[in-house]
């Protein structure tokens, strides 16, 4: 059964103002070729996403591939730090996750390259099918079990959203009272010891010709409940239609998550999209308030739906 589409005029797979091969410095440029061992004939830039950093696949004359992202340490210092980041988590990955491998690092002229393995791959079709959704799913699933216990020390999800709750108050909302009161009760429901992405939607899932998946941009990852990305990866295909309460009803990890506790992490997340939404929009990013904006009005509309309130916004 299809739910309710919800339309948008955000250009999927093209979201991101990206600089070009041909805007790198020179000794740049060069670094890359070394770590390449070819001249790079080709650059492809990947426009999906928010950030303004380069993110290409470049080709070189051997045929060789390879994904690199860069950006100034100076003019993009926010960006660079967020890919030194994803680095360093990716280097914690364990074997099995379904990843494109990390193949490098590297700093010069104030700049910092991170280098990810190729993948021939594509994005989830948008609107969302039903094939890319399951693919997705699996791939959730699968990358769940590798990382529990989780691998690394990073922050919990009980103490990274500690602050969410609190958002309602300075939200308008006719239910924003019965809202709050269901964010308030986060802590027991996000709580685990897996590994979560956290990230999780088309922009940065991979889907290869042979119907597996692989999730790329690890730059948030903390430590959660196990089921919290296979929730959070149903946002955009229920925006666009497909039936994710079926999907959840025969799901490994979420057909035996408490119906309540699903409604208590949509609560804490309608939060975070609805304040982000609300901010000015980013130069550097034209798209990313009205990409918050579309998920705030599906997932109010969805546990709307869930609780049986009729003055959905």
């Amino acid at each position: 059964m299809m739910g309710r589409v919800f339309p948008t005029v955000i250009p999927h797979g093209r979201t991101a103002r990206r600089l070009a091969w041909s805007h790198l410095p020179p000794l740049v440029r060069r670094a890359v070729e070394q770590r390449l061992g070819t001249p790079v004939v080709e650059a492809v830039s990947q426009d999906g996403g928010f950030t303004p950093g380069f993110a290409s696949v470049l080709t070189g004359t051997d045929g060789t591939r390879v994904f690199v992202k860069a950006a100034s340490i100076k003019a993009q210092r926010v960006f660079a730090d967020a890919y030194r980041e994803e680095a360093r988590k990716l280097a914690a990955l364990p074997a099995g996750v379904p990843a494109p491998a990390l193949l490098w690092t590297e700093e010069v002229a104030d700049w910092f390259l991170l280098a990810t393995e190729y993948v021939d791959a594509r994005a989830p079709h948008r609107p969302w099918r039903a094939e890319d959704l399951a693919a997705a799913s699996a791939m959730a699933v699968a990358m769940a079990g590798v990382l529990t216990p989780a691998p690394a020390a990073l922050d919990s999800a009980v103490e990274e959203f500690a602050s969410w709750p609190a958002l309602w108050d300075r939200i308008a909302h006719p239910r924003a009272a019965e809202i709050r009161a269901l964010a308030d009760r986060y802590a027991e429901v996000v709580a685990g010891d897996t590994l979560v992405h956290t990230d999780i939607r088309d922009d940065n899932i991979l889907v290869r010709p042979d119907g597996t998946a692989l999730l790329c941009d690890w730059n948030w990852p903390i430590v959660g409940a196990a089921w919290l990305d296979s929730l959070l990866l149903l946002v955009g295909p229920r925006g666009d239609g497909l039936d994710v309460d079926a999907h959840i009803a025969d799901h490994p990890l979420l057909a035996t998550v408490p119906a309540e506790d699903v409604d208590v992490f949509l609560a804490l997340i309608l939060g975070y999209f609805t304040t982000c939404a609300d901010q000015p929009v980013p130069p550097t990013s034209p798209h990313l308030r009205a990409a918050q904006a579309w998920q705030r009005d599906v997932i109010d509309h969805w546990l709307a739906e869930r609780r049986g309130w009729s003055d959905e916004r």
